[in-house]
């Protein structure tokens, strides 16, 4: 394994939400948060920076590839990482297809700009059909999002775009001072492995988005009163018991019975 002193002298530029991380001791345990079994053939560092979880993957014997949109690391890793060679995508990760560098399924890894983590969870969900596990560094805030269960604050719309197909796992906290330069906000590790069945897939998947984002464009409102722009006016299945409730109320397969019911009334 190749172990890399690091060195400053590319600084993290905060257009790109930059931060590295520093501490080994946690690069480490997230290069092993990738299960040994998670039925992929290749894997895509996004975000590599200055290299530090880098060193520890190219040991795992995968078609392994990193994804760098500042032209300057990606000089960096040429440099430092030759055994890289003809493996660094210099691009911006959120623009790339996963189909054009990768014949198989692939899993996605790394400690992701924050700026851009949410569009992240986005492009896994969207190509759920290649990515069967993500390992990843996320604002703390963000992290309890995409883990969170019906009934708990952190529950909304990112938990369910994300639950729909993935099994979500919160993993490990990592404090401010592991990283150079230190962000405004704590960090989280968190994994997810795709479901073997999907409850969305018996429902219509832009309704079921539609759906979840007017119920919780409003969380604090009863669902009777944040549902009332897709269904008719004075729907009488608003005035049923069950839209008394607010939407971190309801489990992904309320929702999907919901989305399910609302189909066939909506507004025209």
């Amino acid at each position: 394994m190749l172990i890399l002193r690091q060195t400053h002298t590319v600084k993290a530029k905060k257009s790109y939400g930059q931060h590295f991380l520093t501490n080994e001791h946690y690069a480490q345990r997230i290069a092993d948060s990738l299960s040994a079994d998670g039925g992929y053939t290749s894997l895509i560092e996004v975000g590599p920076g200055q290299g530090m979880l880098t060193k520890y993957l190219t040991d795992k014997g995968f078609d392994f590839k990193v994804v760098e949109a500042d032209a300057d690391m990606v000089v960096f890793l040429h440099r430092h990482f030759p055994g890289l060679h003809g493996r660094i995508i210099g691009a911006d990760f959120l623009r790339i297809k996963l189909e054009e560098h990768f014949s198989g399924q692939v899993a996605i890894i790394g400690n992701f700009p924050y700026n851009i983590s949410s569009q992240i969870l986005i492009k896994a969900v969207d190509n759920r059909s290649l990515v069967p596990e993500l390992v990843g560094m996320f604002q703390k805030e963000v992290a309890e999002r995409v883990t969170a269960a019906p009934g708990s604050k952190a529950y909304g719309v990112i938990s369910l775009l994300v639950q729909a197909w993935f099994h979500t796992e919160y993993l490990f906290s990592v404090s401010a001072g592991n990283f150079k330069p230190p962000p405004k906000v704590q960090s989280a590790v968190i994994r997810l492995q795709r479901r073997t069945e999907f409850p969305v897939a018996e429902v219509d998947e832009a309704l079921f988005r539609l759906v979840v984002k007017t119920a919780f464009g409003q969380r604090r409102k009863m669902l009777r009163n944040t549902l009332k722009p897709l269904l008719p006016d004075a729907d009488p299945m608003l005035e049923e018991p069950f839209f008394t409730r607010r939407p971190e109320q309801l489990s992904l397969a309320e929702f999907v019975d919901l989305v399910q019911r609302i189909k066939p009334r909506l507004r025209n």
